[in-house]
């Protein structure tokens, strides 16, 4: 066990206070052994990926904190073991010595959070602060979010919230066993509305039922004082969806979320006779 962050995607706004504390600390700062100074521009050892997700006029803003993840198996460690190594604690670190010249190591990370410093000719990227973490203090990233978005601390303390977490790269959790955890990575949402077009009105309460036609995971919403239902981080797949409101014909349609998230737009129904 060690140190672990945990980052929580729905609790990001977006502010990138991270993004400008990473640069704040290591910018023109000498922080041997552990690292060398940041370039001005051209690197973010910590940066804020956003990502505009569904159809006008059902749009949802996702933030997801990118860093690196220091893996208990780190690919760079494996590329270079006499000039990266983890600490105790758990923090990958890029010997800034040592790794002089080694450019292969930004190739190596599979998650793109090695950055090569043209002017020192050395791969540089995250310490997770380890010059703060050894004075007893937090990464600055963690310190200055607002929002409880970023945490960091003994793995232990956070057990829970990691037994439910998911990796970055889903793909190679197993192999690498990264230590950064996050909660509520974006899924696909799916939504619509349900309107009664000849009444020129919006349907409330309308019963709204999908059906994953993947797995046959079924889902079940109710549209809102505008008409709206939303069913939220669901699974990229086809999906059967049928509406149903008193005194209308039940209506039943086909979506898929497999390549990105759907509006499904305005649903007519029609009054029973």
């Amino acid at each position: 066990m060690g140190k672990a962050f945990i980052i929580d995607v729905t609790k990001c706004s977006g502010c990138r206070n991270c993004q400008i504390a990473c640069k704040d600390e290591h910018v023109d700062n000498d922080w041997s052994p552990w690292a060398k100074p940041q370039p001005d521009t051209g690197q973010f050892w910590t940066r804020v990926d956003e990502q505009v997700r569904g159809q006008v006029p059902k749009v949802r803003i996702s933030y997801t904190v990118h860093m690196c993840q220091h893996c208990e198996n780190a690919p760079c460690m494996a590329a270079a073991p006499e000039a990266v190594y983890r600490r105790d604690d758990g923090l990958v670190i890029v010997d800034p010595e040592k790794a002089a010249d080694k450019r292969e190591l930004v190739e190596a990370c599979p998650y793109g959070a090695i950055f090569w410093n043209e002017e020192l000719a050395i791969p540089q990227k995250c310490t997770g602060c380890a010059h703060l973490v050894d004075a007893g203090e937090v990464p600055h990233c963690v310190d200055v979010c607002p929002h409880g978005a970023l945490r960091f601390g003994e793995e232990e303390e956070f057990a829970e919230e990691i037994a439910v977490a998911e990796a970055l790269l889903p793909e190679r959790a197993a192999t690498d066993k990264p230590h950064v955890y996050y909660l509520n990575l974006p899924k696909r949402f799916l939504a619509g509305m349900v309107v009664d077009l000849e009444a020129d009105e919006v349907i409330i309460g309308a019963k709204v039922t999908a059906e994953n036609l993947d797995s046959g995971e079924v889902l079940a919403s109710e549209t809102d004082e505008f008409g709206d239902f939303w069913f939220h981080q669901v699974a990229a797949a086809n999906w059967r969806v049928y509406v149903e409101a008193e005194g209308y014909l039940t209506r039943m349609l086909e979506a898929s979320t497999v390549d990105e998230d759907r509006n499904m737009g305005p649903i007519e129904l029609f009054a029973a006779e």
